[in-house]
């Protein structure tokens, strides 16, 4: 996978990308990447890539030409078509269905923006993907970029040391993850369960199962919303129900 970086603020990138497993990624050739500077691209005299909106308002509106000289540039450099991605509070709400899907593309371009919008061409011409991380604001898109760069490199082949470690996290069995635990099995008294101990995997899968239904029956209720219960489930939230 190759990603290119849209962004003013190269700089932010520098530790997240170059250490722990977004280190190792590259190390390994899983992926690459580069920044896009998209400053170098405008044609103002003044260097700027913002102005003030049509119709009033506060705040400054990223201007289209340096963006999509920019995009125009890396589209003319490769053969494939990548995923252009516009960080956006307006965007999809990411999830882990949605790292899936993009860690299965060969490119991906990301957009960071800044000051108080991108002007709307940019959103209708360019861009394939918008993505939110919620529903709230940060100053720019670079810290969206980086949790989403981050969640989507870690499921190339090859990046984990494990490869069961992705299918079990959180989210991609549509579950929040069953509780872990570790040496030593009596930690100030609180004691492993004992199942953990047994060396019987099917009780021990029965309970990893049991305990992240759980948890995210408690947690996150809004993940079973669309879930299809197998008879097991539904018997186990029943007796929750009715404690």
């Amino acid at each position: 996978m190759h990603i290119d970086i849209l962004t003013l603020f190269p700089e932010m990138f520098e530790g997240v990308l170059n250490t722990s497993i977004m280190k190792r990624a590259q190390d390994r050739e899983a992926f690459s990447y580069q920044y896009v500077n998209f400053r170098e691209f405008t044609v103002n005299k003044h260097n700027k890539v913002d102005d003030y909106p049509y119709g009033g308002g506060a705040g400054l509106v990223l201007t289209p030409q340096p963006i999509f000289d920019a995009v125009n540039h890396i589209k003319a450099n490769v053969s494939n078509k990548p995923r252009v991605i516009l960080m956006c509070p307006q965007g999809e709400p990411f999830s882990q269905k949605k790292a899936e899907e993009l860690s299965e593309e060969e490119h991906l371009v990301f957009i960071c923006g800044h000051y108080e919008g991108y002007d709307e061409r940019i959103r209708k011409e360019l861009v394939t993907d918008e993505i939110s991380l919620g529903d709230y604001v940060l100053t720019g898109g670079e810290l969206g970029a980086m949790v989403v760069m981050d969640s989507v490199v870690r499921l190339l082949p090859g990046v984990l040391g494990n490869e069961q470690s992705a299918p079990e996290d959180s989210f991609s069995n549509g579950l929040l993850e069953h509780p872990h635990y570790t040496r030593p099995a009596d930690f100030r008294g609180e004691k492993v369960p004992e199942v953990l101990l047994s060396g019987n995997h099917a009780k021990i899968d029965e309970w990893r199962h049991y305990q992240s239904l759980r948890r995210t029956y408690e947690r996150r209720p809004d993940l079973l919303t669309n879930r299809k219960l197998s008879e097991k489930e539904q018997k186990w939230i029943n007796e929750w129900k009715n404690c």
